[in-house]
């Protein structure tokens, strides 16, 4: 039972009954779709009243995405189930940086016009773009608590030293500021400590996906699994090795087909193991690094790789279904939600240590394998592993399913709402 909260508080109306309402504002540079069913379950909330505010359109009208480097749309809904706004823009050059979009007008939308504040708690995600940065600042001066996500993590690009102390400074800068931290995961959570240290309360959110939309895809899926096989050249029976992500440079794709002609060169000759029953790797995404990538499967004598070009994400279940195991040997990954999916779908995953879900999701050997970053014999090592036995990747996607089900929005909605009792006093009983 939550005690009765403050009768000056904002109040709304449901089914002819007056509820006390925490008002909630979330600041974001634009509708992501990873974000979008959890804004939907938050909004939920009987006594949360949660107003979303997007400093661009750019996904919704369509955009030209860099790192996929094709026209996106996306084919989920990102508006639906929640109360949203576009906030005006002073500057909004169609991407996502430092200074874009930069919107007009935050501190009046976040206050009355009285003058009094509109919102209870404003939750900003990131912190390092000049949106975010405009956001705490006016939350700050109308005496309004800020709580802070971000992807972060310590295991970051190099840096200067004078970079470091910079950032150092940044921090110390931005952490009076700062109410209290939603970390996504351990890793996270480590980097909050490093530059916060204690004073700030954190409150674990976990970065997830809509688990049951992926495994429920997922399983209705296999009725075309022939069709996708016959689309792919991909012969019924064949095991599948599969790469999902944007065809960048340090999703190390090239790794991949490294350690799969190496593996494939590591297994017995026929009759023992048959040219017949060897996977295929099949690369979903688009990118720049997609001409490098295909002449390098020319160069490394690779038949059996198939680049399946972008797909949208209601199609990607479909590719986890057809997989015996998802491979992400990303270099500077601070988590990984492609893994998440995986993982939903009942597919085991292989990620290099620099993808940073695998401190809270993987234990290896259990719902997949951790490898070293940039050690192509060690991937090889980790796919003969996983194609040991028949058995070995159908026990580990069971392993995968179970273990993400206990990482879901139902943590993130606990995690926000004891985040929000600490520092408005709401909820509280």
């Amino acid at each position: 039972m939550t005690a009765p909260l403050p009768p000056d508080r904002h109040p709304d109306c449901r089914s002819g009954e007056a509820l006390c309402k925490l008002r909630l504002a979330y600041l974001v540079s634009h509708p992501i779709q990873y974000q979008a069913p959890l804004l939907r379950r938050i909004a939920q909330e009987p006594d949360i009243d949660l107003t979303v505010l997007f400093g661009s359109d750019l996904s919704v009208r369509g955009y030209q995405d860099q790192g996929f480097g094709v026209a996106v749309a996306w084919d989920i809904p990102l508006l639906e189930g929640y109360c949203s706004e576009f906030l005006k823009p002073w500057r909004d050059t169609g991407n996502i940086s430092l200074t874009s979009p930069i919107s007009r007008g935050i501190c009046r939308r976040l206050r009355e016009r009285d003058g009094s504040q509109a919102f209870d708690a404003l939750w900003v995600h990131g912190y390092a773009s000049a949106n975010s940065l405009l956001g705490i600042l006016a939350a700050n001066a109308l005496g309004i608590p800020v709580l802070l996500r971000a992807e972060s993590w310590l295991a970051d690009r190099v840096r200067g030293l004078w970079k470091l102390a910079l950032k150092q400074v940044f921090f110390q800068l931005l952490r009076p500021g700062i109410a209290a931290v939603l970390p996504i995961g351990t890793a996270n959570q480590a980097y909050w400590t490093r530059y916060f240290g204690d004073g700030v309360p954190q409150f674990r959110m976990p970065y997830a996906v809509d688990n049951q939309y992926f495994a429920r895809l997922a399983q209705g899926s296999q009725t075309r699994q022939a069709e996708l096989r016959s689309e792919l050249r991909i012969p019924p029976g064949r095991p599948v090795i599969l790469f999902a992500s944007k065809l960048q440079e340090r999703k190390h794709a090239d790794h991949l087909l490294k350690a799969y002609r190496l593996f494939l060169d590591s297994l017995p000759p026929h009759p023992t193991h048959p040219p017949a029953e060897r996977p295929f790797l099949v690369i979903v995404g688009d990118g720049a690094e997609r001409p490098r990538l295909e002449g390098m499967t020319r160069e490394l004598r690779l038949e059996n790789v198939r680049f399946a070009g972008f797909r949208n994400q209601s199609e990607i279940p479909a590719f986890f279904a057809l997989a015996s195991v998802f491979v992400l040997p990303s270099q500077h990954e601070p988590w990984g939600l492609i893994v998440n999916e995986a993982m939903a779908a009942g597919c085991p995953v292989i990620v290099s240590t620099d993808v940073g879900c695998h401190y809270d999701l993987i234990n290896d050997g259990v719902e997949g394998w951790v490898f070293p970053v940039g050690d192509v014999e060690a991937l090889s090592a980790v796919l003969r592993r996983c194609f040991a036995s028949p058995q070995t990747a159908e026990l580990m996607g069971r392993n995968a399913q179970r273990r993400v089900h206990s990482w879901s929005y139902e943590e993130d909605v606990q995690g926000l709402r004891q985040a929000l009792a600490c520092v408005t006093g709401w909820f509280r009983g």
